[in-house]
């Protein structure tokens, strides 16, 4: 439940005061909590006419469970990708759950990134010019298709100034834009920040293309135990739709508005591999000092982290690395890995896990994983303690989301209850 600001936490403490996100569970953070209390999954077989059109290798996904356009004017139907679209009803939640900030244009910045991009606008262009030549190709198409897009669409919905931002590090991009807006407000550059991730990337190339590199899962006769985080027979990852939003505030800006405070992240890190595009580092080396430096920024020792919201994309070599990272730096730690539910929804996942981290520690109840087949045996010989199916009742203080991307990106968000 959201609390006051506590008199003894520093001004430039960076608070957490609203959530929103629409995903494959649900089209807001409510609708998505219940879905995971009840063990839902999303993963289900597309219906989409190009899946059998191109007789695609995978014919399973997790898209959205709302279409974001039911709730946007059709003004921004027409000129917003996809992505946009879920950026700004997830937005437009996490900043109505804040209790609408009354704050100076000047000190509200945004934070909100892709991983992919606006894809679907930049096929749909070129479509559009392959089929009817250059007249088909609308003047919007640019301001559709760029990748800062999503970011723009948030900061014109709320008139940010202070500054709108979208790094981009491919799945590790949702969690990286929360850090960063953190460090807007640590910096005393912004009092409010809006930031989160988004992608919505469903389009027979993007399926192709993650296809021939062999990491999507090919269970096409079994959707529903396709997204196996940490199980023995994982054979890739499932690719979703979403996005996830936070409202971060200043201490001193939260306390003078009397502001609901829902959690403190309390420390962020980032740091890169520098070993290969695509595979992990196989020591997890720079994992484990991303989030090593985030405990130490947020003075939070190992041993009090009780729940972690895990990357865990259910990739034979990803899962096994994360899961040895978590052993040695967080031991005792129950871990989620909320993707077994939701699919992979790539740049929004860091947000959107981010946004369940904090629920976690609200309602002090961790969600579960979803294990058609249990755990791997060489994961629970780590003493890795995996939540189950079902859930579970936690008394937890402390909290860690971690995101990785391609390219090498770590990053390692630290939660606390106020």
């Amino acid at each position: 439940m959201p609390t006051a600001v506590p008199n003894a936490v520093p001004p430039r403490s960076v608070l957490v005061t609203g959530l929103g996100t629409t995903n494959p569970l649900a089209g807001d953070a409510p609708g998505t909590w219940r879905a995971l209390r009840e063990g839902r999954g999303a993963v289900r077989t597309l219906d989409a006419d190009w899946v059998g059109a191109y007789a695609l290798p995978v014919q399973l996904a997790a898209p959205l469970a709302v279409d974001p356009g039911a709730v946007l004017s059709a003004r921004q139907r027409r000129r917003l990708d996809r992505a946009s679209q879920c950026a700004l009803v997830a937005a437009r939640e996490a900043w109505t759950t804040a209790g609408e900030p009354t704050v100076a244009p000047e000190r509200l910045a945004v934070s909100f990134s892709p991983g992919i991009g606006p894809v679907l606008s930049v096929m749909d262009t070129w479509d559009a010019l392959r089929e009817g030549g250059p007249r088909r190709v609308p003047p919007t198409a640019i301001p559709a298709l760029m990748p800062n897009a999503p970011a723009a669409a948030v900061g014109l919905e709320l008139g940010a100034r202070a500054g709108v931002h979208a790094p981009v590090s491919a799945c590790a991009s949702g969690a990286e834009a929360i850090a960063y807006g953190a460090d807007l407000i640590a910096l005393g550059r912004a009092d409010v920040v809006v930031a989160g991730g988004t992608d919505a990337a469903l389009h027979p190339m993007t399926v192709t293309a993650f296809a021939a590199m062999r990491a999507l899962s090919t269970r096409n006769h079994d959707p529903g135990t396709a997204s196996r985080p940490f199980g023995p027979s994982r054979d890739g990852f499932v690719l979703g739709e979403g996005a996830g939003a936070l409202v971060l505030e200043s201490a001193a800006h939260a306390a003078r508005r009397g502001a609901p405070v829902l959690a403190v992240l309390a420390g962020t890190a980032l740091t890169a591999d520098a070993y290969d595009a695509v595979r992990p580092d196989p020591a997890g080396t720079q994992q484990e000092r991303a989030l090593r430096l985030a405990l130490e920024r947020a003075g939070v020792e190992a041993t009090a982290i009780g729940h972690v919201n895990a990357h865990a994309t259910s990739t034979a070599v990803g899962d096994a690395v994360e899961a040895r990272v978590l052993a040695q730096a967080v031991p005792g730690a129950a871990v989620s890995a909320t993707k077994s539910a939701t699919g992979h929804l790539l740049g929004g996942a860091g947000a959107v896990e981010a946004v369940l981290t904090v629920l976690a520690l609200a309602e002090q109840w961790l969600p579960g994983t979803l294990l058609p087949a249990g755990v791997d045996p060489q994961i629970a010989d780590l003493g890795l303690d995996v939540v189950g199916p079902g859930g579970r009742r936690a008394s937890v203080r402390a909290a860690v989301s971690t995101s990785f991307g391609f390219g090498g990106h770590n990053a390692a968000l630290v939660f606390t209850r106020p």
